[in-house]
């Protein structure tokens, strides 16, 4: 019994850390943000390139999957709604699971497949390098030049892309159904159906299940690329490692925002 309180207890105070490691991350890069002093043209160009890597290079990709969750999903519920009678739950229904739920989630999927495991590793390489003492040697932060714009990178991207994913779903679902007869609405009877059941609660919701989770996913993939001390083969150790803790901090956060939402 001792050895098991020993091992809770030790597991708790290494959780604690790590969450404390991670929210101090995030504060100290939207601290830094709010600084002109930080911005210069080196850091700029970082986070340039971050939210071209994350934002634009993804919008195939996350157009791709929308297309398809417009058709499974926007489709599906013009089709049953209207066979059951009950047409005017359309909009609210479209608003609950794509807006509020599959949207942010699936886009922070993409992220974090694709470019947190890119950030980690990038990372982790210039640590084995050394090359983050390079920048502390010349009088540069490493939090400010390495940190700080991929951290804003990833939330302005998640949330840039989760309002490509809904915009998509949404046109391509109405697309189909008109093509197969599922609706007969006109486009701007579509879009006032799902404009008049979108609240401010849902703005709150897709801003939080987008900045918070794109936050938190890029100082965990900043914090375990930094993390690697001496051997190559920690690479893969950190970037996988950092991929399952940002989808467990995506699934508690996003759990979290709906309760609040819902509540």
């Amino acid at each position: 019994m001792t050895g098991l309180i020993q091992c809770l207890g030790t597991w708790a105070i290494g959780t604690w850390e790590a969450v404390t490691r991670i929210l101090a991350i995030v504060g100290a890069s939207c601290a830094l943000a709010a600084r002109p002093s930080s911005w210069p043209l080196t850091t700029r160009d970082v986070f340039a390139r971050q939210v071209y890597f994350t934002a634009i290079e993804a919008v195939r990709s996350v157009s791709i999957i929308a297309v398809f969750v417009g058709i499974s999903v926007v489709v599906q519920a013009q089709v049953w709604l209207t066979k059951v009678g009950q047409s005017a739950l359309l909009g609210p229904l479209l608003v609950a699971v794509v807006v509020r739920e599959l949207g942010p989630l699936l886009t922070n999927f993409v992220v974090i497949g694709r470019s947190g495991t890119a950030v980690t590793a990038e990372l982790a390489t210039m640590r084995l390098n050394r090359e983050d003492r390079v920048l502390d040697a010349q009088g540069i932060d490493p939090v400010v030049y390495l940190v700080m714009p991929r951290v804003l990178g990833m939330m302005i991207s998640v949330l840039s892309l989760t309002v490509v994913f809904i915009m998509v779903s949404f046109v391509s679902g109405y697309l189909f159904g008109m093509l197969i007869g599922a609706t007969d609405q006109s486009p701007i009877g579509f879009a006032q159906t799902i404009m008049r059941n979108a609240s401010l609660t849902d703005v709150f919701n897709v801003l939080a299940k987008t900045l918070i989770p794109g936050a938190l996913t890029g100082a965990i993939c900043c914090n375990e690329g930094m993390s690697v001390e001496g051997a190559a083969t920690e690479v893969p150790q950190v970037a996988g490692r950092a991929v399952l803790r940002s989808v467990f901090a995506l699934f508690t956060t996003s759990f979290v925002i709906s309760l609040v939402s819902y509540l």
